[in-house]
């Protein structure tokens, strides 16, 4: 069992990482286009809706997926209350926010935002149908199933937001590909579980998951404003070209983080709830994702700030210059985040969610204080102090997590401490040595090959155990290819 988990978490690792590069990727091909095809009012436009679309997705998901993670007997009859409940909350939701449209484009003072706000508001309901195929894929590690999903939503509503950005649609192009992304997404889910509800409808399973979910539910809508605080507060005081800068620095940020993020998020609570029972082996397991992720977020985080300016104005253009600094510190906070939504992860395999939810209430209101204290000094001073606080709120997480399974603030440090410092060290001496380059192409370039040839050596003369087993894993996955 330990080697069968041992291997089943190595292919997660692969295949999430797999995907989520493929899928960043695309990202980065489609979003050049749009960001040269679209001006920065356009992105924030949809930006400013952002908030409202991520709070009804929270309530309608209603921590079900996590729950039906953590029930190691799930059955039918479970997953078909659960559908009926999402579906039931997802058209209310929709019929909500179809009416509050006027009130929403009112606050922001833009009258366009009513017909844009209740098409873009349909994909909640349509994301409801396919919330517990989505669980089952998860609890089940399906995460090669999951890349293909990823790959051909992607292409598919890529190309079309391209198509129609260029046929003079605007943020209507952004708008149509979100739906079309999230309607192929739940169709996909269905394919490849072959799962079906059926029209039985008993909600008593519900009625036992919504002590554990319900405290989800008000976490998650607490933790969607705080990742959406500026957008809200920068499109009540600033211009939507300004709400557009922040998107696009934010938008190649979190690719960056997810990519890193999700590789090991769509294995965490698997794993963690198969190890529960056993602290020791959980807290092993723990620790070694935890280096996982330093070893690889760190780095990639790091190393995109260093590139932010020469990223920005070579493949989206001058225009987006303003974007390049906003980047540069959100992405610092981004070599975090994978780290802590561990720690959070660890938190609701352990049942603790009522701990989860005040915890991240008390950060949300924190970073919501704080930024409406510093809005006066600009939008750079906001973003610097929702950086120090993410990173801060680490120690947060650590008290948590040492109380349910011994981890020493000494290990954590020991585990992130080599990858933050050699990463740290690579960035600054790559921008040192290429200060005097004027030619942003080979300033990209330059900074990239330094920072990565540098980081793979080091670690390589270290005796990196994290490395070494990467490496193992990647060219035995292509031995086993050649073989095939």
């Amino acid at each position: 069992m330990k080697e069968n988990l041992k291997e089943k978490t190595a292919k997660g690792l692969f295949w999430g990482g797999l995907s989520n590069g493929v899928q960043q990727l695309l990202n980065l091909v489609f979003g050049i286009f749009l960001a040269r095809l679209l001006s920065q009012s356009d992105y924030g436009m949809v930006g400013m809706l952002t908030v409202f679309s991520a709070l009804a997705g929270s309530l309608q998901e209603g921590g079900f997926i996590s729950a039906l993670i953590r029930k190691k007997d799930a059955t039918q009859r479970d997953f078909n209350a659960v559908f009926w409940t999402n579906v039931s909350v997802g058209f209310l939701l929709y019929v909500v926010l179809f009416f509050s449209a006027p009130l929403i484009a009112r606050f922001y003072g833009i009258p366009e935002l009513v017909p844009l706000a209740r098409f873009i508001f349909i994909g909640l309901f349509i994301s409801s149908l396919g919330i517990v195929p989505g669980a089952i894929m998860y609890k089940n590690m399906m995460v090669k199933e999951l890349a293909v999903c990823s790959f051909v939503t992607q292409i598919i509503s890529g190309i079309l937001a391209v198509f129609l950005a260029w046929r003079g649609f605007a943020y209507w192009g952004i708008a149509i590909q979100t739906v079309v992304y999230v309607s192929l997404a739940q169709l996909m889910r269905y394919y490849f579980t072959r799962w079906r509800p059926t029209l039985k409808f008993d909600f008593s399973p519900v009625r036992e998951m919504i002590g554990f979910s319900s405290k989800l539910i008000v976490t998650n809508m607490f933790n969607v404003i705080n990742a959406n605080i500026f957008p809200i507060l920068l499109g009540k005081l600033y211009t939507p070209r300004e709400v557009g800068n922040y998107t696009q620095a934010n938008k190649w940020n979190n690719m960056g983080s997810t990519l890193v993020g999700s590789m090991v998020g769509a294995i965490a609570q698997p794993v963690f709830a198969k190890t529960d029972g056993d602290t020791v082996r959980q807290k092993r397991v723990f620790r070694k994702l935890l280096r996982f992720t330093a070893f690889v977020s760190f780095p990639a985080m790091l190393g995109l700030a260093l590139v932010a300016k020469e990223f920005i104005v070579i493949l989206l253009t001058e225009k987006w210059i303003e974007s390049a600094r906003m980047m540069q510190v959100l992405c610092i906070a981004g070599a975090f985040a994978p780290i802590s939504a561990l720690f959070s992860n660890l938190i609701i395999t352990r049942g603790h969610s009522t701990t989860y939810m005040w915890c991240s209430i008390a950060q949300c209101l924190l970073q919501l204080g704080a930024a409406v204290l510093a809005a006066p000094y600009g939008i750079t001073r906001m973003i610097e102090v929702y950086v120090v606080i993410n990173i801060s709120w680490l120690f947060v997480w650590h008290f948590f997590a040492r109380q349910e399974i011994g981890l020493d603030i000494m290990e954590v440090l020991k585990d992130l401490f080599p990858y933050v410092t050699l990463s740290t060290v690579l960035v600054i001496a790559a921008g040192v040595l290429t200060m005097s380059i004027t030619n942003l192409y080979a300033s990209f370039a330059g900074k990239v090959a330094f920072v990565a040839l540098g980081y793979c050596i080091s670690l390589w003369l270290l005796k990196s155990v994290i490395f070494r087993e990467a490496v193992e894993f990647g060219l035995k996955r292509l031995k086993t290819k050649d073989e095939k």
